[in-house]
């Protein structure tokens, strides 16, 4: 996603070159390397999964 999608979804990566940005709730809470971003997304939906990224 680009910046504008992804912070207006509930969580989301926008993806620059080698690194990316994952929002929360519209904020910006990391960055991420390309390498790391499926792992740090899914870890993400698993705390708001069981409630402990809801903030």
């Amino acid at each position: 996603n680009g910046p504008g999608e992804a912070s207006e979804a509930d969580i989301g990566i926008a993806g620059g070159k080698g690194f990316g940005f994952l929002f929360r709730k519209g904020e910006r809470i990391k960055k991420v390397s390309e390498s790391a971003m499926v792992e740090e997304l899914l870890a993400e939906v698993r705390k708001m999964a069981s409630g402990k990224g809801n903030g």
